[in-house]
């Protein structure tokens, strides 16, 4: 397939394009940069939708949005947060409806934080969210992509958990602290933590893009989560440091203002759609996802 791509420049986007053009799939980058470093496996770029050739993109891959834990939220920042995910998703549904010969299946980026503070209860595709800002924004995210379903279009809604990889994301921000023996568990430890190898993440992608009978909200995290003391402790073990030294949460709120609330809410989240739909993950639990990372 001739696939579009956006965000693809971005943390996922360089495990997944790869990926992709491994399988024998032709890949299109969208983006705004002038001169984009394009990831392995993209031949092509556009800045423009228009300047796309008509009818000659079969499927889309939606990954676009500026980092949402870059840098500290104010009412400018979170404007950006959702404008960058949900305007560029509008205008991604707004060409395909110019199309003669529509894609035929586009999967869009959504995230955790579509639930909200959950505690202790186990997350799947049903379950209710708790409002708040992030949930809002996924909300708007995935409602954007959908508009797409009315053209024909398969969607699937990818809800991501925490993506671990040393080359970006949480992780590569937690590791200097932690090779130095600094780290530790935040707050009380006790909230839980959804995540993910970026192998699999990528896999979970090209998985929907390829599966014709994947369709609507996927929750993308391994089948085991572990609470913030664990993943701390596992994290510390693969790096043979110790994590004695917890981050309390009045001081995170004091660092990272209503941003701390990311590193703090408790989503306990099960990919149970894609279990039961027959996705197999290669790192299903953490310490052996650390040790192939680290």
């Amino acid at each position: 397939m001739r696939i579009l791509i956006t965000g693809g420049t971005g943390f996922i986007g360089q495990a997944l394009c790869p990926l992709l053009a491994q399988q024998g799939h032709q890949l299109v980058l969208w983006t705004r940069q002038l001169k984009p470093n394009l990831p392995v496996g993209v031949t092509d770029y556009v800045q423009q939708l228009d300047e796309l050739e008509p009818d000659s993109i079969q499927a889309v891959i939606n990954l676009a949005g500026a980092g949402i834990a870059d840098q500290r939220w104010n009412e400018q920042r979170k404007k950006l947060l959702v404008d960058s995910r949900v305007n560029t998703t509008r205008q991604l549904v707004a060409w395909m409806a110019k199309q003669t010969l529509r894609p035929q299946v586009l999967v869009s980026a959504s995230a955790v934080g579509y639930y909200g503070e959950q505690g202790d209860a186990e997350i799947t595709e049903a379950t209710p969210p708790t409002p708040g800002f992030t949930h809002d924004l996924c909300a708007a995210w995935e409602a954007a992509a959908l508009e797409a379903e009315a053209l024909d279009v398969r969607v699937c809604l990818v809800r991501t958990g925490v993506v671990l990889a040393p080359e970006g994301g949480s992780l590569k921000k937690m590791l200097p602290a932690f090779r130095f023996g600094l780290g530790g568990p935040l707050g009380e430890g006790k909230h839980w933590f959804p995540w993910i190898h970026r192998k699999d993440m990528a896999r979970i992608y090209t998985w929907l893009l390829t599966h014709e009978s994947a369709q609507g909200v996927y929750n993308a995290s391994a089948p085991e989560p572990v609470t913030n003391a664990d993943f701390t402790r596992l994290l510390g073990k693969a790096l043979h440091r110790p994590t004695l030294l917890p981050m309390p949460e009045k001081v995170l709120k004091l660092l990272f203002g209503e941003m701390a609330d990311l590193l703090l809410v408790s989503d306990r989240m099960l990919p149970e759609r894609l279990m039961q739909e027959g996705f197999s993950f290669d790192y299903p639990q953490l310490d052996q996802a650390l040790k192939d990372l680290l």
